[in-house]
């Protein structure tokens, strides 16, 4: 009876460790990424919009998804900020710039180019 009680514990601090923490975590990051929201800011919805913020109410942001289009959504369903179109150019340093080319430095392509 002590094993079973001991794998039972086990298994609550394992849930509470893997599962709990983490979610507490990103809701805690959410709730900061939309009380720091500000007028100007590009971001995109649970939904999937994206748009620049115009306007900020307590618990809905209008936003502009178009020249003139403006939607009211809830602020909770503000998902994340959109920065500059830089994806996948974190690894570029200042002043290079990307060719397109897989190569390596050796000539030869690189493995993710294999796929």
């Amino acid at each position: 009876m002590p094993v079973a009680l001991l794998y039972l514990g086990i298994l609550v601090a394992a849930f509470l460790l893997l599962i709990v923490r983490p979610q507490r975590r990103q809701m805690a990051a959410h709730r900061a990424l939309v009380a720091s929201l500000q007028v100007g800011e590009e971001v995109v919805t649970s939904g999937g919009i994206f748009g620049t913020i115009r306007g900020l109410d307590d618990g809905t942001v209008d936003l502009e998804v178009s020249s003139g289009i403006v939607l009211r959504v809830a602020r909770g369903a503000i998902a994340q900020r959109v920065g500059p179109d830089r994806e996948g150019d974190e690894a570029l340093g200042p002043g290079e710039e990307d060719t397109g080319d897989d190569r390596g430095d050796d000539g030869n392509p690189s493995p993710r180019s294999e796929t």
